[in-house]
């Protein structure tokens, strides 16, 4: 260090510096401002900010120009602790030219203060009450003087002036993008979306606003028993997919169980947290989790969870709770707009497929005078199976698009078991690609493939022991192709059309706007479909 600062020296060391935070912004670029001016003006090897956590009683390093970095944010002495605590608590400056031989000196782990020898620390103070401590550090051993002291203890004050500006500037910041975060989530909770683009919107937001290395949701299932992982955002690796979990299990279970929030300091080490190994593995530190509530009852719990141990202040943990509130109101939201949606998607089919139905009964009409009534019956049975076989693939599956192949094996498997007898067993084979289809395509290419079917089993087989039917499914970009094949007596000379044949050209022409070709074969009838793929 050089030799003790004059006064003229020492001004303007302090105007260098005082230059230099008044163009800093947030806090962090100011805390890293901070230490490397004081080290320059100050002639020394290291400088070191400790800021007080919420609790006031831990200080926290935060900026260091010597110390190693990786402990930036982690390492912390108590107030009292070593001599920069030692230096809060007693409200005034302390320094020894071989600190580690002080009564007061305490190593910080994992920050190579190994290397440095003197110490002289300082509290930084807004109106006499401390927001912090500043100490600087030097290779070789050095006495302070007073000139020394007096500037940094000016720097002290210059700094802590500074970042109360700065963290206010933070606060203002943080709080504007709670605001924005809740109104994104009030806007989520009235908007007609589906439940898992809520949660991944809330997990987001909330990661964000947090500043958290994840946030997740758990939902609770429909028997109230276990918990479900359905939504999780991270800034790092991938959050590994947890299996459910039981409700009142490990922390987690606990807040659905009691509706109680619970914070966990250090989730590797409570044995309370099920979960320690996996979150060693993913760097997971402390935790916060709120439950999700509506009218009291609780639906889920929302997770946070940092990359390093730290206290959540009073306003985040009230934050995260209102994110919690305004989650579990856009989950009950999107609860009822999916099952109106659903309501009225099944309104719609049914009304459809009821049509179709009346449709088909109306052609059957012309031909009333030479069906019986056990026929007629069989044919409507057959036809509503049909459509069956359709929403039975729907409700597994979902509400979107229907895979035509599951429907027409459903469908042969339904035929063989009703229609064939063991005297004469007729094999029904589907073949070719999965095509998959909206709901009322498939329900009409159903009801064709029923007809035409059962027009095989009636007229193909005359006094054979055995048959076979082949249904093919295929596609080009913009067409579907579908051919039926029976291995029968094919159609005889001079065959004009009956009513099944007149049902099929109806669906094919009218309802799908399709082509359809009855082909010559060496041994049976092959019908070939084409129907436009955007229907």
């Amino acid at each position: 260090m050089s030799q003790p600062s004059t006064r003229p020296q020492a001004i303007a060391a302090l105007r260098q510096i005082a230059r230099a935070l008044s163009t800093a912004g947030d806090v962090d670029t100011l805390l890293d401002l901070i230490a490397r001016k004081t080290t320059e003006v100050m002639h020394v090897d290291s400088c070191s900010i400790y800021l007080l956590d919420p609790d006031q009683q831990t200080l926290r390093l935060r900026g260091t120009t010597g110390l190693d970095h990786h402990i930036l944010g982690i390492a912390t002495l108590k107030v009292g602790e070593g001599m920069t605590g030692y230096a809060v608590r007693q409200n005034q400056p302390i320094h020894a030219a071989d600190a580690p031989r002080s009564p007061h000196f305490k190593w910080v782990e994992g920050s190579a203060e190994a290397a440095f020898k003197s110490l002289l620390a300082v509290p930084m103070l807004i109106n006499d009450r401390p927001i912090g401590a500043l100490n600087v550090q030097t290779i070789a051993s050095h006495n302070y003087t007073p000139d020394e002291v007096e500037i940094l203890a000016l720097i002290g004050d210059l700094a802590a002036g500074a970042l109360a500006k700065a963290q206010l500037h933070d606060q203002q910041q943080r709080q504007i993008a709670e605001l924005q975060a809740l109104a994104q989530v009030s806007e989520v909770v009235t908007s007609p979306q589906y439940l898992d683009d809520i949660l991944d919107v809330v997990t987001a937001m909330a990661a964000r606003v947090m500043s958290a290395a994840v946030c997740a949701i758990f939902l609770l299932n429909e028997a109230g028993t276990h918990l479900e992982l359905r939504s999780a955002k991270r800034t790092t690796s991938v959050y590994r997919h947890r299996p459910p979990l039981p409700l009142g299990s490990g922390v987690v279970g606990r807040v659905a169980l009691t509706g109680q929030p619970i914070y966990v300091r250090d989730v590797r080490q409570d044995p309370a947290y099920l979960s320690g190994e996996l979150a060693r593995h993913e760097g997971l530190v402390s935790l916060l989790a709120v439950p999700l509530s509506v009218r009291e009852q609780v639906i889920g719990v929302m997770n946070c969870y940092t990359a390093a141990v730290r206290e959540f202040t009073p306003e985040q943990e009230a934050m995260f709770l209102t994110l919690a509130n305004q989650t579990a109101l856009a989950i009950e939201n999107a609860r009822l707009v999916t099952n109106a949606a659903i309501v009225r998607e099944m309104n719609h089919r049914i009304k459809n497929n009821l049509q179709t139905v009346a449709m088909l009964m109306q052609i059957q009409l012309a031909d009333a005078d030479h069906l019986n009534a056990r026929q007629v019956l069989e044919m409507s049975i057959h036809r509503v199976h049909s459509i069956a076989a359709v929403h039975d693939v729907l409700s597994e599956r979902g509400f979107h698009l229907v895979d035509l192949k599951e429907v027409l094996q459903r469908l042969a498997h339904m035929t063989m078991a009703s229609l064939t007898t063991p005297h004469r067993p007729v094999t029904i084979t589907i073949t070719g690609e999965t095509v998959m289809l909206p709901g009322r395509v498939a329900t009409n290419l159903a009801l064709v493939v029923n007809e035409l079917v059962q027009n095989a089993l009636d007229h193909a087989f005359p006094g054979r022991e055995a048959g076979r039917i082949t249904i093919t499914l295929g596609q080009a970009p913009n067409t579907l192709v579908l051919v039926v094949h029976d291995d029968g007596v094919g159609l005889p000379a001079g065959y004009r059309p009956g009513l099944g044949t007149e049902i099929v050209t109806t669906l094919i022409h009218d309802e799908l706007q399709g082509k359809l070709a009855y082909i010559p074969a060496p041994a049976g009838t092959t019908v070939h479909i084409r129907i436009p793929r955007h229907r």
